[in-house]
């Protein structure tokens, strides 16, 4: 008999477990997938560690979370500094002066706070929806060369026909900084998120390509309590209706070449070219194996944005009105249920940054293990 069973092996299973281990409680972690880690899952190959479930980069101000993880890895000095490619014209993220220079030739902030006045006021009274929005925010030049084309691919929709709230914090600096996160903590676990899991759940229980779902009754019989990270309303049966996803598809390559876009990450931020962005993996390492050696191939991965059906990866909430209201139900059948409690960001519907799951599971532990 066990303690807990400890549903999915993502970040939030994992602390968990570690967690409870360490209090001397006796775990057992099943994933439904064939590999640990979740969406953070690392696969190693021609030397390269490639983010299997897309780019993952860490990033925090969460000084506790950090020196959590730390104990698990040791982060490298990776820093986000995305480019945007539309229709051949380069351009840096977050919006910047470097990224205002190349789009109206402004040379100091003044002018690009002069330039981005000048174009946000087409916009009368409060924006209605996420095109004016974005225009009231870095005007009518970036909005439509820099956000329209990948947001629309990002989430299947017109930008007129998304809520504003979605782009509230759009970062805009009058600074020449590419650090895409205001994060006092940032980098990539050196050898990759699997390895550092793998470590998180040292001589710790695991079933792997074990369906909770298919024979609840006998997971369920095998401990006291249950932690489950899977999608809520699965977890019901889909009894009040299906939560609506984004889901994301990946093209992977190895290319018998050293270099292919020499930058981690690049948006393609026209409308015309089908993929929202290409990660090349071994950017997120420097280009280097384990031993520090150059890595004479690369891999890449374009990304492909596409409305979720059941049996796809769920992978970004729809927090819509509808949503919202669907998951509060659920919620409210989720808290009759003595014997589990619902984490992780399938659990909640919830968009979780890495620190911030880490941060959840962690305050779980201090109310049930006090």
């Amino acid at each position: 008999m066990y303690d807990y069973l400890i549903v999915g092996a993502g970040l939030y299973g994992s602390v968990f477990a570690r967690e409870a281990t360490d209090r001397g409680y006796k775990c057992l972690v099943i994933d439904k997938r064939g590999h640990i880690g979740g969406n953070v899952y690392t696969e190693r190959i021609e030397g390269i560690n490639v983010h299997k479930y897309g780019a993952h980069i860490f990033h925090t101000n969460n000084k506790r979370v950090w020196e959590y993880l730390s104990r698990f890895t040791t982060f490298n000095r990776f820093t986000n500094s995305p480019v945007a490619n539309y229709k051949g014209e380069l351009y840096s993220l977050p919006f910047n002066m470097y990224t205002f220079n190349k789009m109206w030739g402004v040379v100091t902030p003044e002018e690009a706070q002069r330039k981005i006045e000048e174009q946000r006021r087409e916009i009368k009274g409060e924006p209605r929806n996420l095109e004016e929005q974005a225009i009231s925010l870095v005007g009518r030049d970036i909005y439509e060369k820099l956000i329209k084309g990948y947001t629309e691919k990002q989430w299947g929709r017109a930008c007129k026909d998304l809520p504003s709230f979605i782009i509230k914090r759009l970062p805009v600096r009058l600074t020449f900084d590419n650090n895409y996160f205001n994060a006092l903590y940032q980098g990539i676990p050196v050898g990759g998120y699997t390895e550092m899991v793998e470590r998180i759940l040292d001589k710790i229980e695991v079933g792997l390509g074990e369906d909770y779902l298919s024979d609840k009754k006998k997971w369920d019989d095998l401990a006291e309590r249950v932690v489950y990270t899977g999608p809520i309303d699965a977890y019901f049966q889909y009894a009040l209706g299906y939560l609506e996803y984004r889901s994301v598809r990946f093209d992977t390559e190895v290319l018998d070449i050293s270099n292919f876009q020499g930058n981690a990450a690049v948006n393609y931020t026209d409308s015309q070219t089908p993929w929202t962005r290409i990660i090349e993996h071994k950017w997120f390492e420097f280009g280097k194996d384990g031993d520090g050696n150059d890595i004479p191939k690369t891999i890449i991965s374009k990304e492909y944005s596409s409305e979720w059906k059941p049996g796809d990866e769920p992978y970004y909430p729809v927090n819509d009105e509808r949503n919202s209201e669907l998951y509060r139900q659920y919620k409210a059948l989720a808290e009759t249920e003595d014997k589990v409690f619902f984490g992780g960001r399938l659990g909640e519907y919830k968009y979780y940054d890495m620190d911030a799951v880490v941060d959840a599971v962690l305050k779980k532990c201090d109310e049930v293990f006090s």
